[in-house]
């Protein structure tokens, strides 16, 4: 069986972002498309979509983990090193609203819970969402390239 680990993570996220565009539990707030997403970024994203790309990259986080991830190591995660002028630059994290938000819509959408004192980890919905999203892009791939089609059995 595949796994999400085992296609290119580029492709795993775009095709999770278009899934989770379509149910209703995950839509961007309004202050989404002017807020940036931390100290160490200058401007708001520039991509209309980029609150789902932000989901699908958590989900990926989470299942690449496996064990519970609390906010601060998602935040130090997509941290970034912050332009002081001529000072020397320094790294700081990401904004927590953000990935807290989207954490919350996933919960609601049942693809992540969350353990009390420790994050959040995926559920079994959502383990299956990616696993069958990655057997999807692996079968694309297998017909453009026959030597990948062993992984598929």
């Amino acid at each position: 069986m595949v796994t999400a680990l085992e296609v290119p993570a580029d492709l795993l996220i775009e095709r999770l972002a278009e899934k989770l565009r379509k149910m209703p539990q995950i839509r961007p707030p309004a202050w989404a498309y002017y807020a940036k997403t931390g100290a160490h970024k200058e401007r708001p994203p520039e991509d209309p979509e980029w609150w789902y790309y932000r989901a699908a990259s958590l989900l990926r986080k989470l299942y690449k983990r496996g064990t519970p991830v609390g906010l601060e190591r998602l935040r130090t995660a997509y941290g970034g090193r912050v332009n002081r002028g001529v000072a020397p630059e320094h790294f700081a994290k990401a904004g927590g609203s953000a990935i807290r938000k989207v954490l919350q819509q996933l919960e609601r959408a049942g693809l992540v819970r969350r353990v009390r004192g420790k994050g959040r980890v995926l559920t079994d919905k959502g383990r299956s969402l990616l696993d069958n999203t990655a057997y999807e892009i692996m079968k694309e791939l297998a017909e453009k390239n026959p030597s990948l089609r062993k992984y598929l059995e």
